[in-house]
């Protein structure tokens, strides 16, 4: 999993029974048109062994983590920079960066604690079809 920075992919890691995480990742993967992003899930083996090198809890399924370049990027943050890498005029929403962290993550939290009852919990993750398979990292 070790390259160099400019071969590696960027991750986006999501609780894999998630209606809202499989949603926002079927968003992306429609406005990704490079194919930059690779995907799995919080839960996976492959989600828990890159949460365990980036030093983040190993059962915090409240959070989205997005690594890019090595580093890792959690929360309202990782978001933000998730939309910066997308096609169209999403970019644009990073200029909400500028709100302070402290803000940004209240306002994720509340999404994130109401997810499942506000969009649902399936009992299995995501299954891509085969021309995306390649870009989850837990199959």
């Amino acid at each position: 999993m070790r390259a160099n920075k400019r071969t590696q992919p960027m991750i986006m890691l999501v609780d894999g029974h998630c209606h809202l995480c499989n949603g926002i990742t079927k968003f992306v993967i429609k406005r990704d048109k490079a194919a930059k992003f690779q995907f799995a899930s919080l839960q996976s083996q492959i989600g828990q062994q890159l949460l365990a090198e980036g030093g983040l809890p190993l059962h915090d399924l409240d959070t989205f983590v997005f690594i890019c370049s090595g580093r890792y990027y959690t929360k309202s943050g990782a978001a933000l920079r998730v939309f910066r890498q997308l096609n169209g005029l999403w970019p644009l929403l990073y200029s909400f960066i500028i709100v302070p962290a402290p803000i940004r993550n209240a306002v994720y939290d509340f999404i994130a604690s109401n997810r499942y009852r506000w969009f649902g919990r399936s009992d299995s993750c995501l299954l891509p079809n085969a021309s995306l398979r390649e870009r989850f990292l837990d199959e």
